[in-house]
């Protein structure tokens, strides 16, 4: 393969990676969450499909929000029921909380990330660049520290 052609074909694929990298970021759009309240509960109807969205388990989920809201509640099929009077905008500016935490790269800010454990500790792992970092174990039962 001649110089001139190999630097063809490179140019050519940079220029794909950077057009997948750029519809990348406009493809990661958290779906409002449908929050009502009945009686002294709230009520968060798509919490499984957002769960599904972000690519994390329901239960890990539950467990933040339950800890971030101070409450108790349950999954109950597709949705979540927590204890107490919640507004659609506190549960969804905790959300946002936790996919800034437990979802987006720190260093590429894309969504492409897992949980992975490297000797006895959890971190984040961007399948996009690579990026790694420990994430704080959620405690249950009350706030972060």
């Amino acid at each position: 393969m001649e110089d001139s052609e190999y630097k063809e074909l490179l140019d050519r694929a940079f220029g794909m990676l950077r057009e997948s990298a750029k519809s990348s970021d406009s493809r990661f759009v958290i779906p409002r969450a449908k929050v009502f309240i009945e009686g002294k509960t709230t009520i968060f109807d798509n919490f499984d499909s957002i769960c599904n969205y972000i690519n994390r388990e329901p239960e890990y989920v539950i467990k933040f929000l339950l800890s971030e809201l101070g409450t108790a509640g349950k999954i109950e099929g597709n949705r979540a029921i927590f204890q107490g009077r919640f507004s659609p905008d506190e549960v969804q500016r905790q959300i946002q909380r936790f996919i800034h935490e437990y979802v987006l790269c720190w260093e590429c800010k894309k969504p492409d990330t897992h949980f992975s454990k490297m000797e006895r500790v959890w971190v984040l792992k961007c399948d996009a660049c690579g990026a790694i970092r420990p994430i704080a174990k959620i405690k249950s039962g009350g706030r972060r520290k």
